[in-house]
């Protein structure tokens, strides 16, 4: 009988690579999102094994039926900018130990909870604090649940490196946070999804995995890749965090912020791989961001003209 996994949050970023990976590994999937009609745009509709539903991780029963009958969960769901209820404490710890329970109850084999490199509970940030809480409160519910920690992710859509490419190609200046010395080892998301997928298969996953990109960067050692890939050459202003709070928090004002202040706190602390096995222990190599660059290149040949 083909196995059946669930994923929360199966239409973002990172959870529709997700899928699309777990069916390549064979298994039905059903994708369980708040707005699953975005799941007929993203999705091929003649995939047999596919089903999307509605689900919402604020509500016990929905989420009861959405893992019914599952082996495998994975709770891909996350918020980076706080909305009327929806705040960082009660996305990833309430939801998150929500998800964690009811797969429990339900049986699930394998729980894997996606969180994030520097995830810290004693954190003054209460983005970073509240992915470490979420943490505890997944292990309290699913003892044997698996934690992956992924650093900042990139890819074709993403809202990391594409957008620094294209300020890259419009300023010939770029503000840089703070000093340019925060050190990030960016992942592919794609790489990250095929992780998930082969840890939702694997008979003995360890408990965390801390999933990172084959090359360590400082901030501006980033940006000046990024322009000198595209044969261009910028001034990189050193610009203080305090400055960079304020732009933020008017810009949470806007429906679509092109900054928030979680970011800005994420860009103080380093974003590399520590002791936890990564790519390396599922025979995974892990790309670099010149895949993405090369593509962005051929797809739009005067993309930094």
């Amino acid at each position: 009988m083909t196995r059946k996994a669930v994923v929360f949050g199966g239409t973002g970023f990172l959870g529709r690579r997700v899928v699309r990976h777990l069916l390549d590994h064979g298994y039905a999937v059903r994708v369980a999102s708040r707005h699953p009609g975005r799941g007929k745009t993203i999705f091929p509709s003649n995939a047999p094994q596919l089903e999307v539903v509605r689900a919402d991780i604020g509500e016990d029963a929905s989420i009861r039926d959405a893992v019914m009958d599952a082996f495998g969960v994975v709770n891909a769901v996350s918020l980076y900018l706080e909305r009327g209820s929806q705040t960082f404490h009660s996305v990833h710890v309430e939801a998150a130990a929500r998800v964690a329970r009811h797969s429990r109850g339900a049986g699930v084999t394998r729980m894997v909870h996606v969180s994030g490199i520097g995830a810290d509970p004693a954190s003054p940030s209460p983005y970073i604090r509240s992915r470490g809480e979420g943490e505890n409160a997944v292990r309290a519910a699913f003892p044997e649940a698996t934690i992956i920690r992924p650093a900042v992710m990139f890819g074709p859509d993403d809202a990391f490196l594409m957008p620094l490419t294209r300020l890259l190609r419009k300023f010939p200046a770029f503000a840089m946070f703070g000093s340019g010395q925060t050190r990030l080892q960016p992942a592919h998301v794609g790489d990250v999804g095929e992780a998930i997928a082969y840890l939702v298969d694997a008979a003995q996953p360890e408990t965390v995995y801390e999933f990172a990109g084959p090359r360590i960067y400082t901030y501006r050692e980033l940006l000046e890749k990024i322009s000198n890939h595209f044969g261009s050459r910028h001034a990189f202003v050193p610009m203080p965090f305090v400055i960079w709070q304020s732009l933020a928090y008017i810009a949470e004002l806007l429906p679509r912020p092109p900054i928030t202040r979680n970011q800005v706190e994420l860009m103080k602390i380093d974003n590399v791989s520590s002791v936890w096995p990564g790519f390396n222990a599922l025979g995974i190599e892990p790309r670099g961001i010149e895949t993405v660059l090369d593509a962005s290149e051929r797809s739009h040949p005067n993309f930094m003209s």
